[in-house]
């Protein structure tokens, strides 16, 4: 385990561009933050039996460390402003573009402890009327949790198409009925995004709503234990029922009819632009410790950053590792600019979850038995970003929504 941080990390974001000082300012902060707070507790983490993939970081914090731990990194995140990183001015929040909290969040994915922040669905900010102290400003202060409902056990990859969860206008209600699988964080959320399917006839192209359903409504069912996956010592995906599941009227988030463009808003900012960054920051450790893994490790009397397979492999790292942050920081900045993204997303999204397991699979290589060891992130890493290949759609449906924008003309 690195004891300090290497020089490559401290010029871990060195581009053909310079970033507002103000950013830089804020990297700096975060690096410091990992290297002080976080560095110091990931092999208690690693080795824990109780965090979970798709865990949110406040929960994954509690589920390891003892409460004095959580409150004091939770205290520094607010300290700092860094709690509010993701959220608009409006709403109290920092108000950065896409392309700061990309190039911000990096700096956190460099260790496998996760840091405590209001990380808010952005859907959740069509939040109306009561719906925002309700829903919207408890989920900004850490006081409610969400999880977004969208696959079902053969709806995956044509969501739109497949789509069985219907909802049935009764009165003042809404009766929803059908299952979801892959629930990411549903048992231990406190309110659901979910998607069902409200006109047959139209399904994505009008035809499905988002309904925000509290977790505890009595229509709701969460299979226990949840489903189990290679990714981590517990499960945080469930299967989840609804069963003449009825919530009133104003539970719709948005409008009738919208909520599979809100889903689609949500994948490609949340589970597909910000796999970006979160690839990165891992990438960047995988590299910065087989560098110095190789400087240190000698077999037949030389170090092994002398052998020239070694050396293509640090070489191939880094070249992904760049091609990766450059094409990140222009899908944000294009993002923030208003610029229709979903295709640059969807790029972002295939590269860095390809790219990224593969420079892992790199530093596993270079550090030999070592890269095995659950005392190190490279095997947490690589399940992860492996993973990645599937969730928040396949690396094969990312390349129909590429596609799908170079035969449009």
């Amino acid at each position: 385990m690195l004891d300090t941080l290497p020089a490559d990390h401290e010029n871990a974001n060195d581009s053909a561009f310079k970033l507002p000082p103000d950013i830089e300012q804020l990297q700096e902060l975060a690096r410091r933050i990992v290297h002080d707070e976080l560095l110091p507790l990931e092999k208690e983490f690693l080795l824990s039996p109780n965090h979970a993939h798709g865990l949110k970081e406040t929960l994954n914090l509690k589920s390891v460390f003892p409460e004095d731990v959580c409150k004091r990194l939770e205290r520094i995140s607010r300290d700092t402003g860094l709690w509010y990183l993701m959220v608009p001015e409006e709403f109290g929040g920092s108000g950065l573009s896409l392309l700061a909290q990309v190039a911000i969040i990096e700096q956190f994915m460099y260790t496998a402890v996760p840091f405590p922040l209001a990380n808010v669905p952005n859907i959740l900010y069509e939040c109306k009327g009561e719906q925002v102290d309700k829903y919207l400003k408890a989920v900004i202060e850490g006081e409610k949790t969400t999880s977004f409902g969208q696959t079902e056990p053969n709806a995956g990859s044509d969501p739109g198409g497949m789509m069985k969860t219907h909802a049935v206008r009764d009165g003042d209600e809404w009766v929803i009925n059908g299952t979801k699988m892959w629930i990411s964080m549903a048992a231990e959320s406190d309110v659901i995004m979910l998607q069902a399917v409200t006109d047959p006839e139209k399904r994505q192209r009008g035809g499905i709503t988002m309904f925000l359903v509290d977790r505890n409504n009595p229509g709701v069912h969460i299979e226990q234990p949840g489903l189990r996956t290679w990714l981590s010592p517990r499960s945080a995906q469930y299967i989840v029922h609804f069963d003449n599941c009825r919530v009133p009227a104003e539970a719709v988030l948005g409008e009738v009819g919208k909520g599979f463009s809100l889903g689609q808003r949500w994948l490609t900012i949340h589970d597909r632009l910000l796999r970006g960054p979160l690839a990165l920051g891992k990438m960047q450790r995988a590299l910065d410790m087989s560098i110095e893994w190789a400087k240190q490790r000698v077999t037949f009397g030389k170090p092994i950053s002398d052998r020239q397979a070694i050396q293509w492999k640090l070489v191939d790292m880094y070249i992904d590792l760049k091609a990766l942050r450059s094409m990140t920081y222009e899908a944000a900045a294009r993002a923030d600019a208003g610029d229709d993204v979903r295709a640059e997303a969807a790029l972002v999204k295939l590269c860095s979850t390809e790219w990224g397991a593969r420079c892992i699979d790199h530093a596993i290589q270079v550090h030999g038995a070592m890269g095995e060891s659950l005392e190190l992130p490279l095997t947490h890493f690589y399940r992860y970003l492996r993973h990645a290949q599937i969730g928040g759609g396949t690396s094969e449906i990312q390349r129909v929504l590429i596609a799908r924008k170079l035969l449009a003309a």
